[in-house]
């Protein structure tokens, strides 16, 4: 029997709604957040849901009971709540590939010796999955598994936008127009197979490159330190490094390196 306040209640919170809709509803309200737009107003979820408000009103409010969504009376926006961080942290660590990268990035960060991180694309942007920083550098930089990252601000997310196809990415086309320098660097990101210009903040510096299974991109694997400890050059040993652990780990996948 589930237990108060757990997910497993949810199609008995619906008042007899059949399981199957009460479930695709959900999954409906819930996929309605995006990184661009983290909090909605009950109009806005009722119109994606397509039903009438007190219908849209009646799941929010079942939602909301089990922590999969919360609600500021402030603003009346919701947003998602806590057991979707919970729920995510156990999606990415039942990701095959986090185990597969593992003795790639460890052998990495002892050529390196700085932090290596690897991030997957969760469809708006990319999100931290491993991070190996066992350095024994005096200052080492510190990322957070399950963070978000910038879309065209981070290595990573420029990775991304270079290899996935743009219509993959909400809003890129829109950016690209707007943004010849972006489209630039998109340009010798995928000429070079490496993000080497990332925009550095506070002194932080990454380095990131593709990985592949088949002919598609599934995550960015990159290299995290300080501006002094890691060149932006094509030809430095770290970039050289984090290329042939990138098409190692992209091999060990089934692809042919770039």
């Amino acid at each position: 029997m589930a237990r108060a306040g757990t997910p497993e209640e949810l199609p008995v919170a619906l008042h007899g709604t059949p399981a199957i809709q009460a479930v695709e509803r959900a999954a409906t309200i819930l996929s309605a957040f995006t990184v661009g737009r983290p909090r909605l107003s009950l109009n806005e979820l009722t119109a994606r849901l397509g039903t009438s408000k007190p219908t849209a009103h009646r799941y929010t409010k079942a939602l909301r009971t089990v922590n999969l969504l919360r609600y500021d009376k402030r603003e009346a926006l919701y947003s998602l709540g806590p057991q979707v961080l919970t729920l995510s942290a156990a999606a990415r660590a039942g990701l095959p590939i986090i185990g597969i990268a593992g003795p790639f990035m460890e052998e990495l960060v002892r050529e390196v010796n700085e932090t290596t991180v690897l991030s997957v694309w969760d469809g708006d942007t990319a999100v931290v999955v491993r991070v190996d920083d066992n350095t024994d550098r005096t200052i080492r930089i510190s990322v957070r598994p399950g963070a978000r990252l910038s879309l065209t601000s981070s290595a990573q997310g420029r990775v991304f936008c270079t290899f996935l196809a743009e219509d993959e990415v909400e809003g890129l086309s829109a950016l690209l127009r707007k943004s010849p320098a972006l489209r630039a660097d998109l340009e010798a990101i995928r000429a070079a197979g490496i993000s080497l210009n990332a925009p550095v903040d506070n002194g932080v510096r990454t380095l990131a490159a593709p990985v592949f299974q088949d002919t598609n991109i599934v995550a960015t694997m990159a290299i995290v330190g300080t501006t002094a400890s890691i060149s932006d050059r094509a030809g430095s040993p770290a970039a050289r490094a984090l290329l042939r652990a990138a098409h190692a780990l992209s091999e060990t996948l089934g692809s042919t390196p770039l």
